[in-house]
């Protein structure tokens, strides 16, 4: 009898251990759903706003916007190179990220950009130039900080001495001087 008590108890114990685990699985795939929702998200920035991104994006930390200011750009893996640029006289040292990993930042998913000037000034540049040339979010010149009136404070600019190919109008007419936005497509 006592035995035939023990199986019950058993029986009973296997299916409330069922039904536990079941509960526990379902709780672990919502909370590696909220997780990696949050991986999605953005920190808020902290300083003023540099950089507003939009579009064919899934990192945002404004609504459907990823605002990004220079704490954020920074934060970013940084690069330099030198070129001759047709706006200056001599070879300018460019700082700041890659635009592709900016891209990479805000989880973008498009094929195209349109980047925005301060003075509304639009240009449109396919995401594969990102990963053909290192082209720059420049966020200094020559060490420098960039002001506004000298073409800042973000600068997307091609390393224009890299390739020859790379020294014609169309990748000129790519770089824009006083981004504010990016619009992915």
């Amino acid at each position: 009898m006592w035995t035939r008590d023990l199986l019950e108890v058993g029986e009973k114990t296997k299916k409330v251990l069922v039904n536990l685990l079941s509960q526990i699985g379902v709780l672990c795939v919502m909370t590696s759903m909220l997780v990696g929702a949050s991986a999605w998200a953005l920190d808020a920035p902290k300083g003023p706003v540099v950089l507003q991104v939009s579009g064919l994006i899934e990192a945002h930390n404004q609504g459907k916007l990823a605002v990004l200011d220079m704490q954020a750009l920074q934060g970013l893996p940084q690069k330099s190179f030198t070129t001759q640029t047709p706006w200056e006289q001599k070879p300018v040292t460019f700082s700041g990220p890659l635009l592709r990993d900016v891209l990479q930042l805000v989880k973008a998913k498009g094929q195209h950009i349109r980047a925005v000037a301060l003075n509304d000034y639009r240009v449109k540049l396919p995401v594969s130039d990102t990963r053909e040339y290192d082209v720059m979010v420049a966020v200094q010149m020559n060490g420098q900080a960039i002001p506004v009136r000298t073409k800042g404070p973000l600068f997307i600019v091609y390393p224009f001495d890299a390739k020859k190919e790379l020294q014609q109008k169309t990748y000129y007419e790519r770089s824009i001087w006083q981004l504010k936005a990016i619009e992915v497509e």
